[in-house]
């Protein structure tokens, strides 16, 4: 029987990432840097976890030695694209997934637990749950890791074990809901069946192992003992 509910954030709870590829943008002309992320780029570096490691990663890829470029640097970079992102998010252009709101409130009511597992930044948590939940959304979870709590990021599955340990439930009472293959290993390396929506960045992704992979989660329903759905069309 099914006790919580843990849900990744960018690309599960919501779209976001066009709203995160927009915000890095805006913080690299603030800063003066002649970097400008595509869509094809962006989704090349998606299969990098973590906004600050992305951004290491594109600065190797352009021969930007850590000494041109800090980590203090990096960091303050990542503070301010956090602070474009929030404008974003606020503003309503990332609203949630289909099924994603109903979800939640079906399964707070029906007493379940819900936790947040993600590789984001806690400011960006924060800003997309009370723009999309309004400002009591977040007392609707009872655990919240993000990539503060858990350095060792996804595919990694030390953000999902942390999840667990602050529910104090097993893998087995829980179902992750993730978009990204790297999520789902992670949700899979932590003993937990998760169920996976394919966003706009990872619609390309193979997901083998997912107990199911569904389009959104509009037709999905939680039952007695367990839940039921409808697959993604081959």
């Amino acid at each position: 029987m099914i006790k919580a509910l843990i849900f990744d954030v960018d690309g599960t709870l919501a779209e976001t990432e066009e709203g995160h590829r927009a915000a890095f943008n805006a913080a690299f002309a603030e800063a003066g840097l002649d970097w400008t992320w595509d869509v094809d780029l962006y989704r090349e570096l998606y299969r990098v976890t973590g906004g600050k490691e992305r951004m290491r990663r594109y600065a190797d890829m352009r021969g930007v030695s850590a000494a041109e470029l800090s980590d203090a640097d990096i960091a303050k970079l990542h503070a301010r694209k956090n602070a474009h992102y929030a404008e974003i998010v606020q503003a309503g252009l990332c609203p949630l997934r289909p099924g994603v709101e109903r979800l939640i409130r079906k399964a707070r009511a029906r007493g379940l637990r819900l936790a947040v597992c993600s590789t984001t930044s806690r400011i960006n948590i924060d800003a997309l749950v009370e723009a999309t939940l309004r400002p009591e959304g977040l007392s609707l979870f009872d655990s919240v890791v993000s990539g503060e709590d858990a350095p060792i990021k996804k595919p990694a599955p030390d953000a999902y074990l942390l999840a667990l340990e602050q529910l104090a439930l097993r893998p087995e009472d829980c179902l992750a809901f993730e978009d990204s293959r790297n999520g789902l290993i992670s949700a899979r390396a932590a003993g937990l069946a998760a169920v996976v929506t394919p966003s706009l960045y990872t619609s390309h992704e193979t997901f083998d192992g997912a107990a199911i992979v569904l389009p959104d989660l509009s037709g999905f329903e939680l039952t007695a003992d367990g839940f039921a759905a409808e697959p993604t069309p081959a």
